[in-house]
């Protein structure tokens, strides 16, 4: 995918069965106001260009996806409120959703996605 725009979307994941629904934060300050202020998300967050992300001020705990230029998954993990999570630098995008679902999603290291925005 060329140029990314803020907007919604759908997340397709390798081996499951229907898309997630996907947000997007591509300008400034919708990638630095990521998921601050929410209670939670249905679906998931697309913020690139990324490669780190916090929790610092964040209601809840989030399952964290690198993605690299490809949409194939770098590194998977869980952070709680109040953590800053090391860059991965061969990491272009980060997804974020709530503790829990990229395990019942399969994602893991190596998974690759592809995303539809506008969906």
């Amino acid at each position: 995918m060329g140029t990314w725009r803020n907007g919604t979307g759908q997340l397709t994941i390798a081996g499951q069965d229907g898309p997630v629904n996907l947000e997007i934060a591509a300008s400034y300050g919708t990638r630095r106001r990521g998921l601050l202020g929410r209670d939670g998300i249905d679906g998931a967050l697309l913020i690139t260009p990324c490669n780190s992300v916090h929790t610092f001020r964040m209601r809840f705990a989030i399952d964290v996806a690198y993605l690299d230029k490809e949409l194939t998954v770098v590194d998977v993990h869980t952070l709680r409120p109040g953590r800053l999570a090391m860059p991965r630098w061969k990491a272009r995008h980060v997804l974020e959703a709530e503790a829990g679902a990229m395990a019942r999603w399969g994602l893991r290291p190596g998974t690759r996605v592809s995303m539809t925005p506008g969906a």
